[in-house]
């Protein structure tokens, strides 16, 4: 009973429930949408470049627009920036189901629309991330972490497989189960209550612009731990070329790469019941650091392999090793940050979680254009594990780091 009560710790605060439920369909909705536009452009160029402008388009927005998104998020309820976010998110697949109902799109209006969703994401992300705190207790800071990561985890396990089938079916279903999503979260999110919430006064100047730059800057162990995750997930990342592996290399069609694109979720989910169940209280920053290292090493087995069990069977593992990052660095940046800064903060996070999946994205285009999927899988996978190496040298206090509250 006191594991049970301890892996639902979160969901006694009050509109908890509530943004879980709001993560279960913006993640569907999110996933859904994602394999149903790379499968849909690769079929259209058979150009693998372009499955890397598909990250790009995504990335641009938070990176030019990231002084705005974290400061939008300090200065403003967080409830209301999510809600108007959900809508623009809805209405960008609206846009996508639209153009593709016309018969066959042009991948620049692809792009162009993938855009205004980045832009939404851009806006949303650091909101989002920052009012966990708000909802929660201090102490059940990092119980409410594992469970949003396991939930988003949940959801990109069943999205891809249920996107791969939509799209199978018919091309319009992804788009339009897309849209019911977004405007079913958005509805979760007019039922959270107001929050108690350190709103920054005063106008908007370059200083306060620059705050969560100069408090990353500061701050060696969060600079630590979100610059790791951005250097392995940059070289290591392989998710935009499984359209080229479940075409070219597996033969397994769009249902096979929606399998392909569940299995590093499937890894992830489970190990993310293991840390809400039993969360890691000891040698946190060491731990953080093998993960980083197994990640690199599982995506240079799916890259070498030819098989589907065997790639699935990495893909889970490698996804596994990840969560345990992600938990790790998503605690120590919302524990040691100040509330009036969590926007701020996690705007940086978020271009630096766009850095390693979007154009992490783009470089694994580009490198298999080059060199081929399989070299440029196995190049980044060994690049992974090289950078947990240095980054453990380079950041010595966030590898001796026991508890993640010990600031």
């Amino acid at each position: 009973m006191a594991s049970r009560a301890q892996a639902l710790a979160a969901f006694r605060s009050p509109g908890f429930g509530r943004y879980f439920g709001m993560l279960v369909c913006t993640g569907f909705a999110v996933q859904i949408q994602t394999v149903s536009v790379a499968w849909q452009v690769y079929d259209l160029t058979r150009n693998p470049i372009d499955l890397g402008y598909v990250g790009l388009s995504q990335f641009l927005p938070a990176l030019l627009l990231v002084a705005v998104t974290g400061s939008v998020a300090d200065r403003f309820p967080r409830r209301a920036i999510i809600g108007v976010c959900l809508l623009v998110m809805a209405a960008g697949a609206t846009g996508l189901l639209t153009l593709t109902r016309t018969g066959v799109p042009h991948v620049a209006a692809i792009f162009a629309l993938v855009s205004v969703f980045g832009a939404a994401r851009a806006f949303y992300n650091p909101a989002r991330q920052a009012i966990i705190a708000n909802l929660v207790p201090r102490d059940q800071l990092p119980n409410a972490i594992a469970v949003n990561t396991s939930t988003n985890q949940f959801a990109t396990i069943c999205g891809p497989v249920a996107g791969g089938l939509l799209y199978g079916a018919h091309p319009l279903a992804p788009y339009a189960v897309s849209v019911a999503l977004f405007l079913m979260a958005a509805l979760f999110v007019l039922g959270i209550p107001r929050l108690p919430q350190t709103i920054r006064k005063g106008g908007a100047t370059w200083e306060t612009l620059s705050a969560g730059f100069r408090y990353i800057w500061g701050n060696k162990v969060v600079l630590g731990a979100i610059s790791l995750d951005l250097f392995a997930v940059l070289l290591g990342g392989a998710t935009a070329l499984l359209p080229v592996y479940a075409r070219d290399i597996l033969d397994v069609g769009p249902t096979g790469l929606g399998v392909l694109r569940a299995a590093p979720a499937a890894g992830a989910i489970l190990v993310g019941l293991v840390l809400v169940l039993r969360p890691i209280e000891n040698h946190a920053g060491r731990i953080m650091f093998a993960a980083v290292a197994a990640f690199g090493a599982f995506t240079v087995v799916f890259a070498l392999s030819e098989t589907l069990w065997l790639s699935v069977a990495a893909l889970a593992l490698a996804g596994g090793a990840d969560m345990v990052s992600v938990y790790v660095r998503a605690s120590l940046i919302q524990l040691w940050t100040p509330d009036e800064l969590r926007g701020r903060v996690n705007a940086v996070n978020q271009v630096f979680i766009g850095a390693s999946n979007e154009v992490g994205a783009f470089r694994a285009g580009m490198s298999a254009a080059l060199i081929g999927p399989v070299a440029a899988g196995v190049v980044g996978g060994l690049g992974a594990v090289a950078v947990a190496g240095i980054w453990y040298r380079a950041f010595p206090r966030l590898a001796l780091i026991r508890r993640m509250d010990e600031s």
